[in-house]
């Protein structure tokens, strides 16, 4: 009998057990995360403005995950370049995994894609600032196992406002992953590593 199962319901455990997926422990297999390029001062003065609106926004009430989008993520991905050529941007985007006998089922929609030559560069997971960003790990890694191409590896961004957490998955004879630990947007230098590590992961993917 075939399950299905939402990506938003799935575990790292069913993740384990169903595709293989492992968490890579050597240090290099992530190095995107903190080779990084710097700032300069005008995108500082952009990052700055991210986080007084953020801040401000958010004395008043949590925020939800559509106001993360618009106040926070927006102007990263703009900043980054991800707005212009050679890049795209899908939202929504359905996605469906299975297991290698098909018993095992996920399905699930991308809140934003972005994708350059139809390949999947970077898949970003909001939740509301009132979750724990790695309350999203589960169901960003469930996307990014359905990569169209597996040769390649695709990187990921799961963000809640108040924190980041950057993600690689290679997938090889079984998928690997790492992640970066939660950058947080009220210390300014992780703000700033946040818009230079997709910089960084934007000249990588572009090149």
């Amino acid at each position: 009998m075939v399950q299905t199962i939402s990506a938003r319901d799935i575990s790292l455990y069913e993740l384990e057990e169903k595709f293989g997926l492992q968490l890579a422990t050597d240090t290099n297999f992530f190095a995107e995360w903190t080779e990084i390029p710097t700032l300069t001062d005008g995108e500082k003065q952009a990052i700055a403005r991210v986080k007084s609106n953020y801040l401000n926004l958010s004395k008043h009430r949590l925020m939800s995950e559509e106001a993360v989008k618009m106040v926070v993520l927006s102007p990263l991905l703009d900043l980054a370049g991800f707005y212009q050529p050679p890049f795209e941007i899908e939202t929504e985007t359905s996605v469906e995994i299975s297991a290698e006998d098909e018993s095992f089922i996920v399905k699930g929609n991308i809140d934003v894609l972005v994708i350059q030559k139809r390949f999947w560069v970077l898949v970003i997971e909001s939740k509301s600032s009132k979750f724990d960003v790695m309350a999203a790990l589960p169901q960003a890694l469930t996307y990014m196992l359905d990569c169209p191409n597996p040769a390649q590896p695709t990187f990921g961004l799961l963000i809640n406002g108040r924190e980041f957490v950057f993600i690689k998955l290679i997938q090889q004879e079984h998928p690997w992953y790492a992640r970066s630990y939660a950058l947080s947007i009220e210390r300014d230098s992780e703000l700033q590593q946040v818009l230079s590590v997709l910089k960084r992961l934007g000249e990588l993917i572009g090149d």
